[in-house]
């Protein structure tokens, strides 16, 4: 088993707190000491209330679900001989109503781009099984 850290740090200044006035911008620290400027999304608290350049926890859910899916496939094609030379997924989220009329993220959609390097070099059918593969590793706990 493993942990893991994060602090989040938020303070409210002078705000009129109760009024719904208040700065949505906080700072995510995580154990291996990186900060990340973080906000609500401007897409549902409009700035200056959010701060559009920080990360939301929307992004940051799209972006761990692409990322887990990423180190699962390279070790996968690495454990059957293929060779990553590059990656890029630009993943997408949707948010909307959910089946008890909430907002949540309803759909992501991993779009990954990989250029292959070697002699060995995979086909269609081996690189749908790296994906499957990958997907099961890191969603299928996701229900």
């Amino acid at each position: 088993m493993a942990n893991y850290l994060a602090t989040v740090r938020w303070a409210r200044g002078d705000a009129r707190f109760t009024a719904n006035r208040y700065s949505r911008a906080h700072t995510p620290e995580f154990d291996g000491g990186t900060v990340v400027p973080a906000s609500a999304s401007p897409h549902i608290v409009r700035p200056p209330l959010s701060d559009p350049a920080g990360v939301d926890p929307e992004e940051a859910f799209v972006a761990a679900l692409s990322s887990c899916h990423l180190l699962w496939f390279l070790s996968i094609a690495a454990q059957r001989g293929f060779i990553v030379d590059s990656y890029v997924d630009e993943a997408a989220g949707v948010m909307a109503k959910n089946v008890d009329g909430r907002l949540a993220m309803t759909i992501v959609t991993l779009r990954p781009r990989v250029i292959w390097t070697g002699e060995r070099q995979p086909g269609g059918d081996d690189v749908a099984a790296i994906h499957h593969a990958a997907h099961e590793q890191c969603l299928s706990p996701i229900r």
